[in-house]
Order: C-alpha cells, then sequence, then structure tokens
C-alpha cells in the first residue's frame, strides 16, 4: 500500500518561517545620548528631552530607536569604544572627536547654536591677557577635568606656551560655582564657557580677560558599522527637523533650534589643537 505525501504539510514549516520573518518587527537601532557632566540633569529629563526625535528618526528610518542615557563620561566612551549604539548624540566635543578619529563613527551633525562654543576667563582686572607668561603660578579654577570646559582651557594654555602645571588649577564640578572662586579671591582666574555664567559675572561689574577659539559642542554621531542608507536617512532626518512642523515639534522638547551639516576641515583641526 503507497502511503500519500502531503505537499502542503511538507512545506508548511518553510510557510510558517516566511511568514513570523514577514511580520517580525524590525531590528531596533539604538540611540545614544550624553549631556555632559557639568550642568544638572537627570537621566529621566534627558529622555524626555529627545524621545520625539528618536520617534522622529523611528518614523524616517521605519524601524523602532531606542534610547539609551550615557549618564558618564566612562559610559559614554565604553559604549562608543564598543560600538553599543549605532547613533549617538555627544555632548561633549572631545569625546566625539575621540571616537570619529578612531574610526568608529562618523560625525552626522553639529547642533545649531552649539557650534561656537568658547571658554572665557573670568578675572577682576579690567585689561585683556596680553603676556600669558605673567600668568604662571598663579591659579585658575575650571569645572570637571575631563569636561570639554577643561580640556578647551589646557588647549589655551598650551598655545600660549604655558605648560601642564605652569598655573594651579583647581576644579569644581559645575560650571555655575566657578565665579564664586573668583569673586571670593580663591583663584585669580574662572575658566567657564557658559553664557549665562559669564552674563551674571559681567552683570554684577565682572571682567573676562580671555577667550577661546570656538568650538563646536553637540555632534550627532554614526556607527561605522551602519548601512549607508540608514546613516543618508538619518542625516537627512536631522537636518530636515527644522523645516517642518512635526520636526519643529520634536525639536520643541529637547530645546534645540535644528542640526547643521558638520566639516570634516574644522574637526580635524580641532582635534589637533585639542590635543585628541
Amino acid at each position: 500500500m503507497k502511503h500519500r505525501v502531503d505537499r502542503n504539510a511538507s512545506f508548511a514549516p518553510w510557510a510558517a518561517a516566511f511568514l513570523l520573518a514577514a511580520v517580525a518587527p524590525a531590528h531596533a537601532l539604538v540611540l545614544g545620548v550624553t549631556e555632559g557632566v557639568t550642568y544638572k540633569a537627570s537621566d529621566s529629563q534627558i529622555e524626555a528631552k529627545f524621545e520625539p526625535i528618536a520617534e522622529a528618526l523611528s518614523k524616517a528610518l521605519k524601524q523602532p530607536v531606542t534610547l539609551k542615557v550615557l549618564s558618564s563620561y566612562a559610559n559614554a566612551r565604553e559604549a562608543l569604544r564598543q560600538n553599543q549604539v549605532d547613533l549617538a548624540f555627544v555632548h561633549p566635543a572631545h569625546i566625539a572627536f575621540e571616537a570619529t578619529k578612531a574610526g568608529n563613527y562618523k560625525t552626522l551633525a553639529w547642533t545649531a547654536g552649539f557650534t561656537e562654543y568658547k571658554v572665557s576667563f573670568l578675572c577682576k582686572d579690567l585689561q585683556t591677557i596680553s603676556n600669558w607668561k605673567e600668568i604662571a603660578g598663579k591659579s585658575l579654577v575650571m569645572p570637571d577635568p575631563d569636561s570639554i570646559t577643561s580640556v578647551i582651557t589646557r588647549a589655551m594654555l598650551r598655545e600660549q606656551g604655558l605648560q601642564d602645571g605652569a598655573v594651579k588649577t583647581t576644579n569644581t564640578r559645575y560650571q555655575d560655582a566657578v565665579p564664586f572662586y573668583v569673586q571670593n579671591g580663591f583663584a585669580a582666574y574662572g575658566a567657564t564657557a557658559s553664557a549665562g555664567v559669564v552674563k551674571a559675572w559681567k552683570s554684577t561689574g565682572g571682567k573676562t580677560c580671555a577667550e577661546s577659539r570656538a568650538v563646536p559642542i553637540k555632534q550627532w554621531l554614526a556607527s561605522s558599522k551602519l548601512d549607508a542608507s540608514a546613516v543618508a536617512t538619518v542625516r537627512d532626518t536631522l537636518l530636515g527637523l527644522g523645516q517642518s512642523e512635526g520636526g519643529k515639534r520634536a525639536l520643541a522638547t529637547s530645546t534645540y533650534s535644528g542640526f547643521i551639516a558638520p566639516s570634516a576641515e574644522v574637526e580635524k583641526s580641532l582635534m589637533y589643537w585639542l590635543g585628541i
């Protein structure tokens, strides 16, 4: 007696697998976000700021984009070094530059309004520093040693021929604490790049006696492993957010006005200047 082969049954596993693949959700991309350590912001506050942008990217990519807050510089460096995130919004710039120089990531965009980040030296004297050798041995307070403000400050000193140790440096975690040191004589100079801190300092009669070159400090990065078409979609979406009502709504939550195309030449020059 011959056994009848049920052709439909023999193909059922293949058909089921095909259908499962067709309805399976797309792989989620991970967006890592670090907003620096010298300003006070909780992880939940950072997530709330970036969720609408992540949703806009997800819609454009037609796949989920999940947020991962990188709340410390160590976490950010490790995530970028190990390629743990597909996309990244990175403040401060030196951590972004480290990742791009290593070849793990490429810069997609800069944050509009944050491309002219400059360190100012707060002081009580009226004149600008004309002879930098005269400040050798004097005291200077600046934020966290690994903050972009401190990285820029050290570059300023090197540029003027003052090597590490030539100036007596003190660190305070938050930028808004810098004026206190200068005002009360704990430091001759205070380094800050916070426009709000500088404005408040000047409003009480304080002076600034030096200013650094400009640095773009908030970069969007894409993993070098990410598909080229996805990279193009993310870049175009970010650059176009300010052009649509939906994009403007997403930006409103972030407090940023938009994102602009970066300059590879400027970044290369800054890496050298900052010692990266």
